[in-house]
């Protein structure tokens, strides 16, 4: 069982759903030590107070809300959860939306939910109907010291408590500059949306996450495995001249990656055809002498 973040329940009108909030990621990163490039040595970041200088131990630091200059209003965590206990506990379920109404850039972090005991019934029905209605809950939940508003999204046995962005975390997208709408004035054809949609549909399939991997992590670990055996623990890397690798900017002849890369596609796809229709003719034949 992964750690939970809290306990608390989901509010749906009068059913109260007891659950269980735990993170749904698990991301590659590097634990990296700061050095200092003259020796080698650790970089350590200091906790203390600025005005004797002098350390301060974890257990002696207390959160502050500064409301005027030097004078402060202290917070501890039990101050965050009585502000309002059934906010930090609760899942309050707001309204209902169709499950493609919210544009994938409003999406943060997801978390998964898992009912809590006795919550089992309670967690099926609202599984299940957002499933059957092709709909997502809206909701409001504290988690740590923050209000996120969320989207309930079933996926398989399991409902993913996606917090969203605010409205007004999101930068506008009117002062970007991208081609216009009017496909004339950038130049595309017809023909050539009609090609790259013939290659979009060759290159159609299955949604299989374990397909992709981290290879950008993979490469990394390969670099400082060669390192390590190379005896090469402490070489500086000095960056590349601005430029130095790089090609000169060409002209793209679209329409002819198109088509070449339909041809590639059918060429591959028509390979993978035949080699089915094969061993179905294998399969059958096997099955013939048998009987």
């Amino acid at each position: 069982m992964p750690r939970s973040l809290w306990k608390g329940a989901i509010s749906f009108g009068l059913v109260n759903i007891p659950v269980v909030l735990s993170s749904a990621e698990n991301r590659n990163s590097f634990d990296l030590t700061m050095l200092d490039r003259r020796d080698m040595k650790p970089v350590g970041f200091k906790r203390y107070n600025k005005e004797t200088g002098k350390d301060v131990p974890w257990e002696d630091i207390v959160k502050g809300y500064e409301y005027e200059k030097g004078r402060y209003v202290v917070l501890t965590e039990e101050d965050f959860r009585r502000a309002n206990v059934e906010a930090t506990q609760t899942v309050e379920i707001m309204s209902f939306v169709d499950a493609e109404a919210i544009p994938p850039t409003y999406f943060e972090t997801p978390y998964y939910l898992v009912p809590d005991r006795r919550g089992e019934k309670g967690y099926a029905l609202l599984r299940e109907t957002l499933k059957k209605t092709d709909k997502l809950a809206l909701a409001t939940v504290v988690i740590r010291t923050r209000q996120y508003v969320c989207a309930l999204i079933p996926r398989g046995e399991v409902i993913v408590l996606n917090t969203l962005r605010y409205a007004d975390e999101l930068k506008s997208t009117k002062d970007l500059d991208v081609p216009s709408a009017n496909l004339k004035t950038v130049g595309v054809t017809a023909r050539e949306i009609e090609m790259a949609a013939k290659l979009v549909e060759e290159m159609t399939e299955d949604w299989n996450p374990e397909k992709f991997r981290d290879t950008y992590h993979e490469d990394l670990m390969k670099l400082i495995e060669k390192r390590i055996k190379a005896g090469q623990t402490e070489v500086i890397s000095e960056p590349e001249e601005e430029g130095a690798t790089r090609a000169p900017a060409e002209v793209i002849d679209l329409m002819a990656l198109l088509k070449k890369s339909v041809r590639a596609k059918e060429h591959k796809n028509g390979q993978r055809n035949r080699g089915k229709r094969a061993a179905g003719r294998h399969d059958r034949t096997v099955r013939r002498k048998s009987a």
